[in-house]
């Protein structure tokens, strides 16, 4: 198995830490321990655990508490993982063999469809239409599964457009799933980071050959914590655990006490709240931005998550988010890294003044470079 350098880790890794101006997450600013274990007795319970070996499918508290977002789940429906990325990986790596086809969503971070073609499958891009407000063509679906198709891979809430599939576009991807027999992996890790409205409804449940993956590090803001998990069917859940004993053995013991506390239900939907406060009260700042370029760029206002994904018409976003680097000391994701040219992810959850300061120095660059239409 050979799989080509994961350009969007890469990237980040490289220079997020380098950069003045970072504004190329999708998550929101994260919390530290302190914020969210509130009492004393809390913290210094923390600081006397023992760092032995935790269960290695996760504790009981901890897959009990994420299977309380799913309805009718159980904790033995859940896997918790090193981050939603182990999760995807896992299900990857157990479901798709060398001749299977993929039907990947795109854009989309691109993990799943570059480790399936690594395995030997064939990846079949199932494009968002922005004519659509990021949506995809369910009769274009249809004419894209064959009896070889094996695993259709979402995000929903979807990265990098932020935007969040209908009703009528779940219930149709899953009706293409189950005539096809096919498995369908969910990535639903910014549920919960919506702008308005209630929480993201999940694929869980609607299906038997539904596999959910999530985590802590969008939504809640903890990315440090490398939590994720998979939510699917207890036989299904078991074979995984099976492939998860040659990855990482377990989550770290903190990650998985942190992380427990964190689902505890009153301190998640304050966690929550928090991250919805972010986004609703930072949007505007990218929305205003976005209003000095009228004629220049287009852009479909996200429903969900911390990202504004911004089109910049003739222009090699690579190039030019390379420059900003360079010059303006500014970290954009260009669309390059997301299989689709010509557009820029716009990463606002963190803190505003420097949002504003960073697209103060995109503005003069855009200036040189974008032409009006």
């Amino acid at each position: 198995m050979k799989v080509p350098r994961f350009e969007l880790e890469r990237w980040q890794s490289i220079w997020e830490n380098r950069v003045e101006l970072n504004i190329s997450e999708s998550g929101v600013l994260p919390l530290s321990p302190g914020e969210l274990l509130e009492t004393e007795a809390e913290r210094a319970a923390l600081l006397e655990s023992r760092l032995g070996y935790p269960q290695t499918n996760g504790s009981e508290e901890l897959r009990g508490r994420i299977a309380a977002l799913y309805p009718g789940a159980a904790a033995g429906n859940v896997l918790a993982t090193c981050g939603t990325a182990e999760a995807n990986f896992l299900v990857t790596w157990a479901l798709v063999e060398p001749g299977d086809e993929v039907i990947f969503m795109q854009p989309n971070y691109m993990q799943v469809g570059l480790l399936a073609e690594g395995m030997g499958a064939g990846v079949k891009p199932l494009w968002l239409r922005e004519e659509l407000n990021w949506a995809p063509d369910l009769e274009e679906l249809k004419r894209m599964v064959t009896p070889r198709t094996r695993l259709i891979a979402v995000c929903n809430p979807n990265n990098p457009t932020g935007a969040v599939l209908s009703e009528a576009a779940m219930a149709g991807i899953v009706e293409v799933a189950a005539k096809a027999g096919a498995w369908l992996l969910a990535d639903e890790v910014y549920r919960g980071a919506e702008h308005a409205g209630g929480l993201t409804p999940t694929f869980w449940g609607r299906y038997e050959r539904v596999l959910c993956t999530a985590g802590l590090s969008k939504a809640y803001g903890l990315p440090g914590l490398r939590m994720g998990w998979v939510v699917g069917e207890a036989a299904t859940i078991e074979r995984l655990w099976c492939y998860h004993d040659y990855t990482a053995i377990s989550v770290a013991a903190l990650s998985d006490r942190l992380a427990a506390a964190a689902l505890e239900p009153a301190r998640r939907e304050k966690i929550l709240a928090r991250t919805r406060r972010l986004v609703r009260e930072h949007y505007p700042i990218v929305g205003e931005w976005l209003s000095r370029h009228a004629g220049r760029l287009t852009h479909v206002p996200p429903r969900a998550g911390a990202i504004a994904w911004v089109g910049l018409p003739g222009v090699n976003t690579a190039e030019f988010c390379e420059e900003l680097r360079e010059r303006k000391g500014v970290l954009l994701v260009p669309g390059e890294q997301f299989a689709l040219p010509g557009y820029v992810r716009v990463g606002y959850g963190y803190e505003r003044d420097k949002l504003r300061a960073a697209l103060e120095r995109v503005d003069a660059l855009l200036s040189q470079t974008v032409e009006p239409r």
